[in-house]
């Protein structure tokens, strides 16, 4: 008897070592795993087409027998179902960039090997306003296509060739749904790193890399930072007060890229194996944004944690991305781009992630923070 309840005191105190100090998911190294995906190109349909990297011609497979390994904990392999049983009767919206829609396509794919969802909405045109849902779940998901997040107007090959945002002002196109959301996925970055101009309170405060505008020169750390807290405080103003109608605000941290070479200068990435995390240090640009983006969420997180309903967290995605280079389509963003030989100038995409590939890992820990979130739940 002594040592059973001796065993129980273990087991109890593990538990509340866990939730106390819940595992970093953000350290580890990619280690070989023989285990095959759990979809194809041919079994799921949300695919876009240039992710679809073994059916454009990829001659290699090696990218799909990786998994993620954390240095403190085992991070378990997707279970399908039980993320639907979790987000029964839920709707979560994915809200910002591509990588944003890239993420979803992951997920949903995953979720497809069990449970077929419907398409309920597509906007005209352009497909960047999507809804599924999971009839046997009543789980809804949503992608709202915002790479700035709050309020501007996307540069274009038609003019003008820089990005206009309103840095104080959040995006109504998805804010103005937020009463339907249980969860709120945030990606974004990219955008940023491009020629823009900045307004606050309705004027320029400055703008990055327009020189024939004649306004303040400033790097994007400080936009990026003001953006996001925007939208962190907007979506607490305009959720509080609303007793069990919370949210759960998750924002994904930066993926890198991995062009060798400028990406607008024929730039490439087609390496074929992970590095190891020995290999590449996170620092620079990708450290900087990584940071702003785990302090702002730490500032939401103070200013809403005596109102309760809401619970704000990071996935820390940037670091487990940067060590592989190996999982971007690269040429094979088009369909068998080297068919008639090697053409002096091939497009490569070396930001999104094949699918399936290193992106599925980013909602394998997805998952564990849901689970430990209902855990949380059901020990109060």
């Amino acid at each position: 008897t002594r040592l059973y309840f001796s065993f129980l005191s273990l087991v109890f105190a593990e538990k509340d070592k866990t939730y106390q100090n819940p595992c970093d998911y953000s350290n580890g190294d990619w280690v070989r795993d023989r285990r095959s995906p759990l979809y194809n190109v041919t079994t799921c349909g949300t695919i876009k087409e240039s992710e679809k990297c073994i059916s454009n011609g990829r001659p290699d497979s090696g990218y799909l027998y990786w998994r993620w390994k954390p240095n403190e904990c085992n991070l378990p392999r997707f279970e399908p179902l039980t993320f639907l049983q979790l987000v029964q009767n839920k709707h979560i919206a994915f809200v910002g960039d591509s990588l944003a829609r890239n993420q979803l396509e992951s997920l949903l794919c995953m979720l497809s090997t069990i449970s077929t969802p419907n398409l309920v909405y597509q906007s005209a045109n352009d497909n960047k306003f999507r809804r599924w849902h999971f009839p046997s779940h009543n789980a809804n998901f949503s992608l709202y296509w915002s790479p700035f997040l709050v309020q501007g107007v996307e540069r274009s090959n038609e003019g003008p060739y820089y990005n206009t945002m309103y840095l104080d002002h959040v995006n109504e196109r998805w804010a103005r749904d937020l009463d339907w959301f249980d969860m709120v996925v945030v990606s974004f970055g990219h955008w940023f790193l491009l020629p823009s101009v900045y307004y606050e309170n309705g004027s320029v405060i400055g703008s990055l890399n327009c020189q024939d505008l004649n306004h303040t020169q400033m790097d994007f750390y400080v936009p990026l930072r003001k953006v996001l807290r925007t939208t962190l405080s907007s979506i607490i103003e305009r959720k509080k007060g609303k007793g069990n109608n919370g949210v759960d605000v998750i924002v994904k941290t930066f993926s890198p890229a991995h062009f060798e070479g400028d990406w607008n200068k024929a730039g490439t990435c087609s390496k074929t194996e992970p590095y190891k995390k020995e290999e590449k240090e996170l620092e620079g640009m990708d450290a900087e944004i990584r940071k702003i983006e785990i302090e702002e969420v730490e500032n939401a997180k103070a200013k809403a944690s005596e109102l309760g309903g809401f619970r704000f967290e990071v996935l820390d995605v940037t670091k487990l991305a940067l060590l592989r280079p190996d999982g971007h389509p690269g040429a094979y963003m088009n369909p068998f781009p080297f068919a008639k030989g090697v053409p002096e100038r091939v497009q490569n995409d070396c930001v999104h992630w094949c699918l399936p590939g290193p992106i599925d890992t980013w909602n394998e820990i997805f998952l564990e923070m849901i689970k430990k979130w209902e855990e949380q739940q059901r020990e109060r």
